[in-house]
């Protein structure tokens, strides 16, 4: 850890104005750069490039090889899987500059998000979904969901722990780790 609380690799770059929390670590040929926001005890790992105004909560886990664009914001407890792809325009040309309409993409708080999936920007992830390996996000998905495919299809629901949700016949199922109960209800699933 350096005299900042945070610990960088030597072959980092951390460029001026951007803001990194106590306890997170930046490792190999990584780029944060200026007006960057990264919470506490995040773990980003080798060839991770984190573009300005980019917001990461706290306990983030960005694994290996992601770009993180203008326009992401990412909460608490998110998990980005090795490769995973974040988009910030919706039509892109090389020979059209839109740097002023980058669009935004939201991953709620303790969502997951598997290796080589790619999120199309302007959509909302909710909290504690889980976007299977190598799925195409083209649309919200709802807290809790399960989503795998290209075009992503949501398949069921997961708990706050990762595990699959198999609901009875009065709607409740438990996560088979933490005992914890949920409702499926109105067609969203919510923690009892």
């Amino acid at each position: 850890m350096n005299d900042k609380g945070y610990f960088a690799h030597d072959t980092a770059v951390i460029d001026d104005g951007c803001e990194i929390g106590k306890g997170t670590r930046i490792w190999h040929f990584s780029h944060i750069m200026s007006g960057a926001r990264l919470g506490e005890n995040c773990n980003l790992g080798q060839n991770i490039v984190v573009s300005d105004d980019v917001i990461l909560g706290n306990n983030v886990k960005v694994q290996n090889n992601i770009s993180i664009y203008t326009g992401v914001i990412c909460e608490d407890d998110v998990f980005l899987g090795p490769s995973m792809v974040f988009t910030n325009i919706v039509n892109p040309r090389s020979a059209i500059v839109r740097k002023g309409s980058y669009v935004k993409t939201l991953v709620g708080k303790g969502a997951s998000i598997g290796a080589n999936a790619t999120i199309i920007c302007g959509n909302t992830l909710g909290e504690f979904c889980f976007i299977g390996a190598g799925a195409v996000v083209t649309k919200d998905v709802p807290p809790y969901a399960l989503l795998v495919g290209n075009p992503g299809k949501q398949v069921g629901w997961m708990s706050e722990y990762g595990h699959r949700l198999h609901f009875d016949e009065q709607n409740l199922a438990v996560c088979p780790e933490s005992g914890e109960k949920y409702e499926l209800k109105n067609g969203g699933v919510s923690k009892l």
